[in-house]
């Protein structure tokens, strides 16, 4: 099945696989926990969402669009253990039921909005982008994540 955060058939299916886990869920790789990856996850919403992290700087954002945003936004597949952008690394512990609500939330939210509705939307981190780029970035994101925790 085509990743795509605006169909609703794989919207379920994302959903089903969150609601996989549980809190002693336990990742494959990395460093977080599940709390924690939930955590995660939420920030890239929180980001269109939210106004809780600030916009990166003019070097910064020049660097993450020049090097950074064809690899978030683009086909492949995350790889294992890649660097993270500083807003996304959670190392305090998270409420499970919490965070996974919001990120479940974030999910319908962006499937109720819409591909048109990103078409053109300006990210903090990579400028305007269109709405396949936007869906690459949290399919490809979330799948990476749930993967990870082998769900």
């Amino acid at each position: 099945m085509e990743k795509n955060i605006f169909d609703e058939i794989y919207v379920e299916k994302i959903i089903e696989r969150i609601h996989n886990l549980t809190p002693e869920s336990q990742p494959l790789w990395g460093k977080m926990s599940v709390g924690q990856m939930l955590a995660h996850c939420n920030v890239a919403y929180e980001y269109v969402y939210t106004d809780k992290h600030p916009k990166p700087n003019f070097l910064m954002g020049l660097m993450l669009k020049l090097f950074v945003k064809k690899i978030v936004t683009g086909t492949k597949e995350y790889k294992k253990n890649g660097p993270t952008a500083p807003a996304f690394i959670i190392t305090d512990l998270k409420d499970f039921e919490f965070e996974k609500g919001q990120l479940i939330n974030y999910i319908n939210r962006t499937l109720e909005h819409g591909k048109d509705y990103f078409d053109g939307k300006v990210s903090l981190s990579f400028g305007k982008m269109n709405g396949q780029e936007w869906n690459n970035m949290f399919s490809n994101h979330l799948n990476h994540h749930l993967t990870q925790f082998g769900v």
